[in-house]
């Protein structure tokens, strides 16, 4: 749908939104980090407790430091100022500090990808994701995840599983009413999902593929979850341009992992996993599709993390449209039965081999 036209004056407004963006952005970080926003919502009902002065001597701040994030915090409609000089937050300020969304897609942008975004030219003309030096010496940010600090682990995972544990109570009765006794967990991450479906079924065994960090992991949470016996792992690497999974899986799930990798390697893995499959084997593939959103932010938060995976990720990869991996998915030999929305952002493929 076009866009209305805007005024001249409001252009240049929003343009100059968008050159100071990132002293808005690390200006809301301050606030959220100092507990300035925090202050703010639980003091604003009483009368002179959110005054530049008071807030000052309550947080152990200069009023100096105070007056310079709340100046620009005003300008940018995150907190408003009355008469008598008391802060209140606005609708923006309450979902920058409340929000968990936006608190994951914040801690995210800040601890794993702000750096790194300084590199992002030179991603965008090598194909490499020049900004991974800022965390760590590794091709791809998979290889190293087990090893990042843990504060940037921490807003690695929370981001991730933000936009993936929502799904999968509303997943698995889908995933389990052909009752499958085996089922392949490629990309397994943390293992969470693999150790729903044990707790799910008594009767299923899962088999988790990965990276060895991040294998690892995962085998370690289902030990400690009591299914160390049903839930096993293998290593791979897709990237090795060499690989087969074995035959015998009466499900293939891959969620929220195929948008790692290029175009060519996800056609390749699509093929690897087809000639492991027979005629009743199901590939499920659970994605968020830039062209399935609902709404314009979801879209935007999508696009913006294509960017993670150019400057940070793997250089290569992106969040794709439904379309882009239905074309792909025909190429490999699969056909998608099922087409089916799940959650509030995410779709399932449900793909058996043709």
């Amino acid at each position: 749908m076009a866009k209305k036209p805007i005024k001249a004056i409001q252009a240049l407004e929003e343009a100059q939104k968008i050159a100071f963006a990132p002293f808005v952005f690390q200006t809301t970080v301050s606030l959220r980090k100092l507990g300035i926003l925090d202050y703010i919502f639980e003091h604003s009902r009483e009368e002179g407790a959110t005054t530049q002065k008071a807030m000052a001597e309550a947080l152990g701040l200069t009023e100096y430091g105070l007056s310079v994030l709340l100046e620009i915090a005003e300008s940018s409609d995150i907190v408003s100022k009355d008469g008598e000089g008391n802060y209140d937050l606005t609708k923006i300020g309450y979902f920058l500090n409340y929000n968990k969304m936006t608190e994951a897609n914040l801690n995210f942008t800040q601890d794993v990808c702000y750096q790194g975004l300084y590199h992002l030219n030179e991603a965008i003309t090598t194909g490499k994701p020049a900004g991974l030096k800022e965390l760590g010496p590794w091709t791809t940010v998979y290889e190293g995840l087990s090893q990042l600090p843990d504060r940037v682990q921490d807003s690695w995972f929370a981001f991730d599983h933000f936009y993936s544990d929502e799904i999968f109570e509303e997943a698995l009765p889908i995933v389990f009413r052909h009752r499958p006794k085996t089922l392949f967990d490629i990309g397994g991450n943390t293992g969470k999902f693999a150790v729903l479906c044990a707790q799910y079924d008594p009767e299923v065994a899962v088999k988790i593929f990965d990276l060895p960090g991040q294998l690892a992991k995962a085998l370690e949470n289902a030990k400690n979850n009591g299914f160390e016996g049903r839930i096993t792992g293998e290593q791979i690497d897709w990237l090795s341009g060499k690989n087969e999974i074995p035959t015998g899986a009466d499900t293939l799930w891959m969620s929220q992992f195929l948008d790692c990798f290029s175009k060519e390697e996800i056609l390749h893995i699509l093929k690897t996993c087809v000639a492991a499959m027979n005629e009743n084997t199901e590939l499920i593939i659970i994605e968020t599709y830039t062209d399935r959103q609902k709404f314009d932010n979801a879209r935007f938060t999508l696009e913006a993390t294509s960017l993670y995976f150019t400057a940070m990720a793997n250089g290569n990869s992106k969040m794709y449209k439904a379309t882009e991996f239905i074309d792909l998915a025909t190429k490999a030999g699969l056909t998608v039965k099922e087409d089916l929305p799940i959650g509030e952002f995410h779709t399932m493929l449900v793909c058996k081999k043709r």
